[in-house]
């Protein structure tokens, strides 16, 4: 309602020089508040812990779908919806769940326009234009093994976005193939060893809240390596840590410190067998 719209989208709050995306921080604040309201119900005092969480991420999601971000929307619900699992869901809810969202994606794609033409660009690629992930593709075969060196890297110069949506491919044509899957393998650690010391938690919101956060990692480097790999539509999606843009590495930076703050030692936060609580949910 009072941001400034670039590309058809009013997704960022201008502060004089410096421009703030609000949707950024969206994501690591509403998966440990959702932790924590679905730890509060599982309490049995009757905090209608549940509902409330439902409640501010349905009005997440429809100030995204203002925007319109459909990409950021679809990275929250699916956090969400793990975050929701690990608490402790019966299947048949999450099936129920699983349904509506399928749902919900299909009435997307009718709604949006712009949907249908990324679906479509993906899909039919010999009928329209699609020099960007072209342009993306061509700098990663270009890298080869071991790339073509620091600063050496030439789609960068010429196509649009490669500093912030498209930096995987830029980084596969300077540092390689080799190195690309060094970085893949250091986002496999974080999320792995994030995990594993969320599971040794005995605390039910420190259990699924550090939990997601790690996940809410993971998914979006997925996400983004992916889309510049060509195996899914373009999401407009950044790769943590490593694309350009104050937001989201200042976002990113506030997840992983959530995260950290959760699954630090001290006393009391991890015991022998703890491990069995988040571990019987992701079963």
């Amino acid at each position: 309602f009072i941001g400034d719209t670039v590309k058809g989208a009013a997704r960022w709050v201008n502060f004089g020089p410096f421009s703030l995306q609000p949707s950024e921080f969206a994501k690591p604040g509403l998966i440990v508040f959702a932790a924590w309201m679905f730890a509060e119900a599982q309490k049995g005092q009757g905090v209608p812990g549940v509902t409330i969480a439902f409640g501010f991420y349905a009005l997440t999601v429809s100030l995204l779908l203002i925007q319109p971000d459909i990409g950021q929307t679809l990275l929250i619900t699916t956090t969400f919806m793990a975050v929701f699992f690990m608490a402790g869901v019966p299947f048949k809810w999450m099936a129920v769940l699983a349904s509506l969202g399928m749902a919900g994606l299909v009435s997307l794609y009718f709604v949006f326009g712009h949907m249908r033409d990324r679906l479509s660009r993906f899909f039919s690629p010999e009928t329209t234009d699609t020099h960007q992930i072209d342009s993306a593709s061509e700098a990663i075969r270009a890298g080869g093994l071991l790339g073509r060196g620091i600063g050496e890297g030439v789609m960068k110069r010429r196509v649009p976005d490669l500093h912030t949506d498209f930096i995987y491919s830029v980084g596969a044509e300077e540092f390689g193939l080799i190195l690309s899957l060094i970085m893949i393998g250091l986002y496999a650690f974080i999320v792995i060893r994030g995990m594993r010391r969320a599971m040794k938690l005995t605390d039910p919101f420190e259990q699924t809240a550090a939990a997601g956060l790690f996940m809410l990692i993971g998914l979006q480097a997925c996400i983004n390596v992916a889309v510049n790999l060509n195996l899914i539509p373009t999401k407009g999606m950044t790769l943590p840590f490593i694309s350009y843009g104050g937001s989201s590495m200042l976002a990113m930076g506030l997840t992983m410190g959530f995260a950290l703050a959760l699954t630090r030692r001290r006393p009391g936060a991890y015991e022998p067998g703890a491990s069995l609580t988040l571990g019987r949910r992701l079963l």
